[in-house]
């Protein structure tokens, strides 16, 4: 019995030591790149973990928030695969401008391979505004008069030709017979840039994300025309109509996520999805996501690796289109 006994003390003290081995404490030091200037998509989507983290005290200290801007996301892509792949407590966000571009091969040498995607927060929806102002009351007005005259609108975005920015702009372009590489289209560095532009007069249209104009939408200077959704959105946002209600035939959501470098632990990784499916299920977290105009949109891990590869594939496709990509 003393030798049964003995025997069952050391296999549970393996078996304590084993999962002592596998147990990550929270990182010392957490860090969100944000691969665009302050005030865009990116920004937002750090803002939302950096304040959901803290108050579900899943981290001591708060999160800090970097800016690495250059190609949607391609400089923030490239530091982190070739120079911190192993960081455990640096995360990246992405979008879904991200993915497109990563369908163009504007990552340079790295694909969608190399990388671990981590967690989706939310999804956002593409829309075009204008200055409150403008002669253009609905999506129709501006579209009859770029119609019309395809130099008479100047079009802003925070990206670059190909962008997802560029490509909503360029559908709408073939929707009215104008040919989207005669369109007057420019192209800044992050969200909040062609904001300014338009404030200032500078440009007639911005093509972006509703999430980025919702700080906009209760002053008196921005006007959204449409919302790229399949149906009108909830609450502060019911007022906005869908460009398929104006009789445009263009949907476009925008997944907002994190990945980590090709380097991190398989241990150091499911760290972070525990922590994304405590996070992601708290009423903290869904108040801040709502607040920042993103709507539920939850996967993780394999789930969203299977379908980040899936959205690349399909951007491929829809760029060739456009004669964007092989």
């Amino acid at each position: 019995m003393k030798k049964i006994i003995t025997r069952t003390l050391t296999a549970t003290a393996l078996l304590l030591a084993a999962n002592q081995a596998f147990a990550v404490e929270a990182p010392k030091r957490t860090e969100c790149i944000a691969p665009a200037k302050p005030g865009g998509g990116f920004d937002l989507t750090c803002k939302l973990i950096q304040v959901s983290l803290q108050e579900t005290k899943a981290i001591d200290k708060p999160m800090r928030v970097t800016y690495m801007p250059g190609g949607v996301g391609a400089v923030a892509y490239n530091a982190i695969v070739a120079q911190r792949p192993a960081e455990f407590g640096t995360v990246v966000a992405f979008s879904g401008g991200s993915l497109l571009n990563l369908s163009q091969g504007k990552f340079g040498r790295y694909n969608v391979d190399d990388v671990k995607w981590l967690a989706a927060v939310g999804t956002d929806y593409g829309m075009i505004a204008v200055r409150a102002d403008s002669p253009y009351k609905t999506l129709k007005d501006l579209m009859d008069a770029f119609q019309k005259d395809p130099n008479s609108v100047v079009f802003g975005a925070g990206a670059s030709i190909g962008s997802q920015d560029w490509m909503k702009t360029a559908l709408l372009a073939r929707e009215v017979g104008v040919d989207p590489h005669k369109m007057r289209y420019v192209a800044f560095e992050g969200g909040g840039e062609p904001v300014t532009a338009l404030l200032g007069n500078h440009i007639q249209a911005v093509s972006g994300d509703l999430s980025e104009m919702v700080p906009y939408l209760q002053g008196d200077k921005i006007r959204v025309l449409a919302v790229y959704s399949e149906q009108r959105l909830p609450g502060q946002l019911a007022d906005v109509p869908t460009a398929k209600e104006q009789g445009f035939n263009l949907i476009w959501p925008i997944i907002r996520g994190f990945y980590v470098g090709p380097k991190v632990s398989e241990e150091e990784y499911q760290w972070w999805l525990d922590t994304f499916q405590k996070m992601t299920a708290t009423d903290e977290f869904k108040k801040q996501r709502d607040l920042r105009g993103l709507f539920e949109f939850n996967l993780a891990g394999k789930e969203l690796d299977a379908y980040v590869k899936n959205q690349v594939n399909q951007y491929r496709e829809q760029a060739k289109v456009f004669g964007l990509a092989k």
